[in-house]
């Protein structure tokens, strides 16, 4: 924990009073934008909608999440892939491969008629 013990783990208040007294059946998702708020286990069970500055992302809590923060299971960067010259080559055998299957799909259909 980066948070001192005698502090204890820093819950914000307004996420916290949207799960207590509720069931996770009843309630839905419930959107929030504090990435901030550590994970208590009153929140197990119910998904939440924590915003990545895009969109809000669906999380489930469950037990293993207790502990973490928000904000952890709502990433902001998106992976596209790395280029360079092995990924070209991945590419154009992909390519090739697909061009190779659609000409045996369509060689096949012809010889049907």
């Amino acid at each position: 924990m980066t948070r001192s013990l005698h502090k204890g783990p820093y819950v914000d208040e307004r996420v916290l009073k949207k799960v207590l007294g509720k069931r996770p059946e009843q309630t839905g998702v419930i959107k929030t934008w504090i990435r901030r708020s550590d994970i208590a286990p009153e929140m197990v069970g119910f998904t939440f909608g924590v915003y990545n500055g895009k969109t809000h992302i669906e999380v489930l809590i469950t037990e293993d999440m207790v502990g973490h923060k928000l904000g952890e299971f709502s990433p902001t960067r998106k992976f596209i892939r790395h280029g360079g010259k092995m990924q070209k080559e991945i590419d154009t055998k992909k390519k090739e491969a697909e061009i190779t299957a659609a000409k045996t799909a369509k060689s096949a259909v012809e010889t049907k008629k």
